[in-house]
C-alpha cells in the first residue's frame, strides 16, 4: 500500500455531476489532498501544505532540505519526452534518486513512476502508438517496484493510468492487471494526459469511465487547473497543480511584492492554493 497523505482539505457532500463519486464516509482514501506544484525544492523545508515537486529540479542538487510537510515527487516524465523524444533516464538511476530524496528529505507521500504521457503530441513526438506508451509506462512501474524491494520501507510508487480516449485508460488498467497489478491495493492512482484539456468535457468522461468501473478508486490529477478543481475535483482523491505560477506570469505582482512578478512567490502560491481550495468547497456545498 502507498503512503497516505497528510494535509488535507475537509471533504464534503459532491454535487451532481458527470459521475456521483461515493458518500464521504464510503471514500477510504479520505480527505482531499491538493499538492501545490513548486519550482523551488528549498519550500520544502518551510512550507506548511503539501507540495508537489520534479525530480528534475532535485535532480542536480549536492544537499536537500528536510521537509516540514508531506510532499510528493513528479517524474519529469512530460519534460523529459519534450526534450528527448523519450526517457534517457534509466530505472536504476531514477529509483537510486528517489532512495535519496525519501532518506534526505523525508514526509514522501508518494512517487510518480517515469509514465509515457498519451496526449497526440506527445505520441507523435516519439513515433510511437498510445498501446506502446501505455506498455511502457506499466512495464516501468513493474521494474520500479522489483528494484525498491529490497528496501526497508514502503514503495513510494503508485500506478499511473495513461491514455487518450476512456477507453485507453481501461486498456491500460487491464494491462496493470495482467501484470499482476491490482489498482485496489494502492491508496492513490494517478491519471495523466489530462492537464491540458481541462476545458472540456473529456476528463469527465474519462474519469466517469474509471469510477463506473471502480466507484473506490482513489484518483489523483495531474496539473489540475483552477476550472479543472472546479468541475472534477469531487471526483479526485488528491490533485496537483503549478498553475499559479503560469497565471503569476501574466499578471502584475502581488501588492508588496518587488519582484517582476510572482511565478516563484510563495505567497502568491498560497493565496492561489487558498482560492482554489474555497472555490472547490463552494462547489461541493452548493
Amino acid at each position: 500500500m502507498m503512503r497516505p497523505g497528510s494535509d488535507h482539505d475537509a471533504q464534503t457532500t459532491a454535487p451532481a455531476g458527470v459521475f456521483t463519486p461515493p458518500a464521504p464516509s464510503e471514500q477510504p482514501w479520505g480527505p482531499f489532498t491538493f499538492y501545490m506544484g513548486s519550482h523551488q525544492p528549498h519550500w520544502l523545508a518551510t512550507t506548511e501544505v503539501p507540495l508537489f515537486v520534479s525530480h528534475r529540479r532535485l535532480a542536480a542538487r549536492r544537499s536537500f532540505p528536510r521537509a516540514a510537510t508531506a510532499w510528493a515527487l513528479d517524474s519529469g516524465a512530460f519534460s523529459e519526452l519534450v526534450l528527448f523524444g523519450g526517457w534517457r533516464t534509466t530505472p536504476e538511476a531514477y529509483n537510486s534518486a528517489v532512495r535519496r530524496y525519501d532518506h534526505a528529505i523525508g514526509k514522501l507521500d508518494w512517487t510518480a513512476p517515469m509514465d509515457w504521457p498519451c496526449e497526440p503530441d506527445m505520441v507523435h513526438r516519439t513515433g510511437l502508438s498510445v498501446d506502446a506508451h501505455q506498455h511502457k509506462t506499466v512495464a516501468n512501474f513493474v521494474q520500479l517496484q522489483q528494484l525498491w524491494d529490497h528496501e526497508e520501507s514502503a514503495s513510494p510508487y503508485m500506478p499511473v493510468l495513461q491514455g487518450w480516449e476512456p477507453a485507453d485508460y481501461l486498456h491500460c488498467w487491464d494491462l496493470y492487471g495482467e501484470a499482476g497489478v491490482d489498482l485496489a491495493d494502492y491508496a492513490v492512482v494517478g491519471v495523466g494526459s489530462v492537464c491540458r484539456r481541462q476545458h472540456t468535457s473529456q476528463i469527465g468522461e474519462v474519469l466517469g469511465a474509471l469510477l463506473e468501473r471502480d466507484p473506490l478508486l482513489p484518483i489523483h490529477a495531474f496539473g489540475l487547473k483552477m476550472h479543472g478543481l472546479r468541475v472534477y475535483g469531487h471526483l479526485l482523491c488528491s490533485a496537483d497543480s503549478t498553475a499559479w505560477s503560469y497565471q503569476a506570469r501574466r499578471n502584475p505582482p502581488r501588492p508588496g511584492c518587488t519582484h517582476a512578478h510572482c511565478s516563484n512567490c510563495l505567497d502568491y502560491a498560497l493565496d492561489w492554493r487558498s482560492r482554489a481550495l474555497r472555490c472547490r468547497r463552494r462547489v461541493l456545498s452548493s
